[in-house]
């Protein structure tokens, strides 16, 4: 009895770990955006497109709360199904994700603690990023260890955005970006921290998570910082007021009031 008691009781951890972590993901989402509201540096004025993409990304930590939920519930048939959905919602994410991305940087309204250039290529290279661990997620779907830890590597990437929302990223010029991705790699490292004290050693689907996340970063400040970043500035800015600002000078601080 006690032999099937202890494999049932690390399931049980499993299941609370992931499920608790879900929440403060999407707590951080929660707190980080509604700041942005609250202090007025966003309003409900914004295009439809903005909106459209904030709700299928809110949708998506939505959904990964939900599945998390039911995991550790039991209800492993309604989470097969409602998983189906999430496959076909990427799409919505990266496609979205693309267009305000661009849409913003045309516009000359990248987030003044960036470089313009980095900006719009480190965006496309986190969403398609999160998609190769969700896809990879999706495909070891059978196998939870797997399939749970590279979906869980694949939210905690989503959360730089809200994170940037949170640290005091004007102070962290010219690391802002660096600072966000550490903060990004918290999750994971908790997660490593949590099988070894659990079963003594690291699930491997960590370390691709890891990878996945470091790689996305060294990727983007290649791109952006090589002859290629910045015609791919300036294929996406021409004909816009975009064109005019210096793809990788940092844009002036806006106004106090």
């Amino acid at each position: 009895m006690a032999s099937l008691a202890e494999p049932h009781s690390a399931v049980a951890k499993d299941d609370r770990f992931f499920f608790i972590t879900s929440l403060i993901m999407a707590a951080i989402v929660v707190a980080g955006f509604s700041l942005m509201i609250v202090t007025g540096r966003s309003s409900f004025a914004s295009p439809p497109i903005v909106h459209a993409h904030a709700v299928v990304f809110m949708g998506w930590v939505v959904l990964y709360v939900t599945q998390n939920a039911l995991v550790a519930r039991g209800s492993i048939a309604l989470h097969r199904r409602l998983g189906w959905i999430g496959a076909g919602w990427i799409v919505a994410m990266v496609v979205l994700g693309t267009i305000v991305t661009v849409r913003l940087v045309r516009l000359g309204h990248a987030p003044f603690f960036f470089p313009p250039a980095l900006f719009l290529v480190l965006n496309p290279v986190t969403i398609l990023t999160f998609l190769a661990l969700t896809t990879a997620a999706i495909v070891r779907r059978r196998q939870t260890e797997w399939h749970r830890r590279l979906h869980f590597s694949g939210m905690a990437l989503l959360l730089g955005p809200a994170y940037g929302r949170l640290l005091p990223m004007p102070f962290l010029i010219p690391y802002a970006y660096e600072v966000d991705v550490l903060a990004v790699l918290i999750f994971p490292i908790v997660g490593m921290v949590f099988d070894l004290r659990r079963t003594g050693k690291v699930h491997p689907a960590w370390w691709w998570g890891l990878a996945a996340i470091i790689g996305s970063t060294v990727l983007s400040e290649a791109i952006t910082y090589s002859p290629l970043g910045t015609a791919l500035y300036r294929a996406a800015t021409a004909g816009s007021p975009g064109a005019s600002v210096a793809p990788l000078a940092y844009p002036p601080f806006p106004p106090l009031s």
